[in-house]
């Protein structure tokens, strides 16, 4: 499958504002891609939901309906072809099983591209495939993917997965997210709604309480980052008051761990990709701010972390606008990225600052 790749960032700030407050001007950065993004939900309309059931995972210690992938930086020992596998970081290994995770991704961008469609033409043809797809994920029982992850991100030789491996599935914070405003708007019904609620709560307490969620959320980088995202995204469309607490205090510990004074990461610059783990970090810092600040009691020492975000971006700017030079290059990335990132938009409606926003159009897409 080929969907739409370049506005999803929209699609996704629209369905989670819309939920808070007034959003003409996300909407109408929405409407200026209609024709790609009804172009791409006309051909999802012909295509059946496809869920990790279809791809055979032969290394797998897990089921059929078990989620699985390998890591990426991970490769066989040139000294030893036959024992544990060796990290290389940065640089990724075309032989890992990636079946589930493209099918997982296909299955979150249908679902926002279909949904962006529906808010420009209101047609119900949309909904009833987004349902499908909600369906055969989260209710089907020869379809289902089961709520956990504990297959995840495995290393031959020495693991069958890994905690790290819910970084693979941070996109279903967009389902999440759009099955939030589609249920405020009264348009699922009510037993794929609830199915899919009891689905995302039983992913969360999972994440929350199994010892693979738990390294996650005490990894001290981007993971534990988009680990409080994905809970707190979670834990909004199912009503999960308790769990968005624990989401709260992810978010103040962890920015505490992880953010230097001058707004640098520097466990992502020690990374051989310095400038894109750090960018990648503020996409999950940025995302997780907007859970955080428009849902829920916000206190002065949550407001006051959420600002402290925009010492992280502004650092990072300070390089990517070639203000200055980037004093952190490798071997693996000789040179910065200019082109669109997350943050850029989510910091311009967080910090209520236009300028975030003007950089972030001045730029180009990332190329997928």
């Amino acid at each position: 499958m080929n969907t739409l790749k370049a506005p999803i960032i929209l699609i996704t700030l629209i369905v989670s504002l819309s939920l808070v407050e007034k959003i003409t001007c996300q909407k109408s950065e929405i409407y200026k891609h209609s024709k790609q993004i009804l172009s791409s939900a006309d051909k999802l309309l012909t295509e059946k939901p496809v869920t990790i059931t279809a791809f055979f995972a032969e290394r797998s210690a897990g089921g059929k309906h078990d989620y699985y992938s390998e890591g990426p930086y991970w490769w066989p020992d040139p000294q030893n072809p036959r024992g544990p596998y060796i990290r290389k970081d940065g640089d990724r290994n075309p032989g890992c099983f990636l079946s589930h995770k493209n099918a997982l991704l296909d299955f979150c961008e249908s679902i926002t591209t279909l949904t962006a469609a529906f808010i420009i033409k209101n047609d119900s043809q949309y909904l009833s495939k987004i349902e499908g797809h909600l369906k055969a994920w989260f209710i089907d029982t020869a379809t289902i993917m089961n709520p956990s992850l504990s297959y995840a991100q495995a290393i031959n030789g020495i693991n069958t997965g890994r905690g790290i491996g819910l970084i693979d599935v941070i996109r279903l914070i967009d389902v999440a997210n759009c099955c939030r405003y589609l249920e405020k708007e009264g348009l699922l019904d009510t037993i794929t709604l609830e199915a899919s609620k009891k689905w995302f709560t039983e992913f969360s307490v999972w994440m929350t309480s199994h010892p693979y969620g738990i390294d996650e959320r005490d990894n001290n980088n981007n993971h534990s980052t988009w680990w409080g995202a994905q809970v707190a995204a979670y834990s909004l469309f199912c009503k999960r008051a308790d769990l968005f607490v624990i989401s709260q205090e992810q978010f103040k510990k962890q920015l505490e761990i992880q953010m230097a004074e001058n707004g640098s990461f520097p466990d992502e610059l020690s990374r051989t990709k310095p400038f894109m783990y750090s960018e990648y970090n503020l996409d999950a810092w940025t995302t997780f701010a907007i859970f955080i600040s428009k849902n829920g009691q916000r206190n002065e020492e949550l407001a006051s972390k959420i600002l402290e975000t925009k010492l992280a971006v502004d650092f990072i700017l300070l390089y990517k606008i070639k203000k200055l030079e980037w004093p952190y290059k490798t071997n693996l990335e000789p040179e910065i990225h200019q082109n669109q990132r997350d943050y850029l938009l989510f910091a311009s409606y967080l910090f209520k600052d236009e300028s975030y926003k003007k950089i972030w159009k001045s730029l180009k897409p990332i190329k997928k």
